[in-house]
C-alpha cells in the first residue's frame, strides 16, 4: 500500500504547487474560488481533505510545512517536507487514500512513440498511410 501512497502523493505534486501559487499560504482556509483555475482548486481540496483529517498536532505540523512550501515555491526541501506530511497523513489514515484518489484526475499511462521516417504513433489509430503513392481501398 505504500508504493501507492508514493504514486499518489507524486500525481499530487503539480496540484499542489498550483495551489500554494494561487492561494499562498492560506490555501488551508480557503473555500472554492470560481476565479482560481481547476488544477489549483484540486489541490486546495486535496490539502483541505488532509488537514481536517489530522488532529491537533498534525495539523500544525501540516501548516507549518504549508506555510513553508508557500513562501519558497523553488525550494525542493519545503516541497518534500509538505508531500511527507501528506504522506504521514495517508499512512495513519487508509480511508483518506481513496478520498484523495477520487479529488485526482484519471491519468493516462498510455503513451506512443514515433521514431524515424514516416513513423506513426497513436493511441487509437483507424487507418494509417505511410509510404509514396499510397492508395486506399474501402
Amino acid at each position: 500500500m505504500d508504493a501507492e501512497i508514493v504514486t499518489l502523493v507524486d500525481a499530487a505534486g503539480p496540484y499542489l504547487t498550483a495551489a500554494l501559487t494561487a492561494y499562498g499560504v492560506g490555501v488551508l482556509g480557503r473555500a472554492e474560488d470560481a476565479a482560481v483555475d481547476a488544477t489549483a482548486d484540486v489541490g486546495r481540496r486535496i490539502l483541505d481533505s488532509v488537514w481536517r483529517r489530522r488532529g491537533g498536532q498534525g495539523r500544525t505540523e501540516l501548516e507549518a510545512a504549508v506555510g513553508d512550501a508557500a513562501e519558497a515555491p523553488d525550494d525542493a526541501d519545503a516541497a518534500a517536507a509538505l508531500r511527507q506530511q501528506i504522506k504521514r497523513a495517508l499512512r495513519e489514515d487508509r480511508q483518506l487514500l481513496a478520498e484523495l484518489l477520487v479529488l485526482l484526475p484519471a491519468r493516462s499511462t498510455v503513451s506512443a512513440t514515433a521514431s524515424g521516417e514516416r513513423a506513426i504513433a497513436a493511441q487509437h489509430i483507424t487507418t494509417a498511410i505511410s509510404g509514396d503513392n499510397a492508395t486506399l481501398r474501402p
